[in-house]
């Protein structure tokens, strides 16, 4: 398990550089508008989406949490549930030029976090691929929910949920 944080970046190659720097390692990945860290110490998958402005929603784009394997991903989807929160799932969905499986919720503030795992990186080929999918929108991107608050408790209905192919 490792922590997962996707941030919108203004300058893309400015931010590969300082990230490198900081971290001590090269990119992961790196994608027109997009690049990831996976780093061992410490544990960390840092995405960067490169944006023209943050829509005044600023820099963070959304958090997450790398799971081992697809049933990792249903335990806790199932977990959440159970929990009584509202889920967003995703199954075998091209997100930040990766093949994934994934389940989403959202804190009382509104903040998105995804539990996912890779089911396979993107060859070359299927770069320029789902590079044309994702022309006029982000390249990795969470989906936004409508909250209504009611104490400590989040209630939110499935209707309110916009549609959930991460990258369309």
């Amino acid at each position: 398990m490792k922590l997962h944080i996707s941030l919108n970046v203004r300058n893309l190659d400015a931010s590969i550089t300082f990230y490198k720097a900081l971290f001590g390692v090269s990119a992961h990945k790196i994608r027109p508008g997009y690049a990831n860290f996976d780093v061992t110490m410490p544990p960390v998958k840092l995405a960067l989406n490169e944006v023209s402005s943050t829509g005044g929603h600023g820099s963070l784009n959304h958090f997450g949490i790398v799971l081992d394997s697809p049933s990792d991903v249903r335990a806790a989807r199932e977990r959440l549930a159970h929990s009584g929160l509202v889920t967003v799932n995703e199954e075998d969905t091209l997100c930040c030029h990766a093949r994934q499986d994934k389940v989403w919720v959202f804190d009382p503030d509104g903040h998105a976090w995804e539990l996912y795992t890779i089911l396979d990186d993107l060859n070359d080929g299927e770069i320029a691929e789902h590079a044309m999918e994702v022309q006029n929108g982000p390249t990795c991107c969470a989906p936004i929910a409508p909250l209504k608050r009611h104490g400590l408790s989040l209630q939110m209905t499935a209707p309110e949920f916009p549609s959930t192919s991460c990258c369309k």
